[in-house]
């Protein structure tokens, strides 16, 4: 009977220190180590979709040329003291300029390189009438570049962390600089053990 009770007990307190799951709204702040989160690459992105669609380098080119401007991603190099996914606010921002009709945006080049070996599988299996032939690529008209720089303040249990994004956006006939997007976060992260 002693036997059959312990077994109970160790069951019933191994089930209450199991995983707890709690569904929350994807914009609600949640800031657990003060590291860079969610919520960061959610008001970078914002921020710099408000920006680059407020300035006129839009409407110089459009005025110029006829159409909307063409936009490649190139590097957006992570050069903070932690990991950041720069993926995220990178997709946030060219899903929010496709979708506003003023930007497009052309296939990096890990990704035509992709598409173009599915062109080359057309060319040889798929019929004439929904074949799509090689060299009718956009090319894009400006790149988008950038970096995360960090700086961080340590005294005792209490540290500041600085992010700064910075975001360029360059004219592939000529090398200017047409836009300079920036986002600064500063927190204040008060710990029993400091991390860094």
């Amino acid at each position: 009977m002693r036997i059959y009770l312990a077994v109970i007990l160790s069951s019933l307190l191994i089930a209450g220190c199991g995983t707890q799951v709690t569904r929350m709204d994807v914009n609600e702040t949640i800031d657990l180590s003060g590291n860079w989160n969610d919520t960061d690459s959610r008001l970078v992105a914002e921020e710099m979709i408000t920006d680059v669609l407020s300035r006129p380098w839009i409407s110089n080119f459009v005025s110029k040329k006829g159409h909307a401007p063409a936009v490649i991603v190139g590097s957006v190099r992570n050069l903070s003291h932690e990991h950041i996914n720069v993926n995220t606010f990178v997709a946030d921002m060219e899903r929010a300029l496709i979708n506003s009709g003023r930007v497009e945006f052309v296939a990096s080049s890990t990704e035509r390189g992709e598409i173009r070996e599915e062109r080359k599988d057309q060319d040889l299996n798929s019929s004439e009438k929904t074949r799509n032939e090689a060299g009718k690529e956009v090319g894009a008209d400006f790149m988008l570049k950038g970096q995360i720089n960090t700086i961080v303040d340590v005294d005792g249990k209490e540290q500041v962390r600085y992010y700064q994004v910075d975001l360029t956006l360059i004219s592939m006939a000529d090398n200017r600089k047409v836009w300079l997007g920036q986002k600064k976060i500063k927190k204040l992260v008060e710990n029993a053990k400091v991390r860094y």
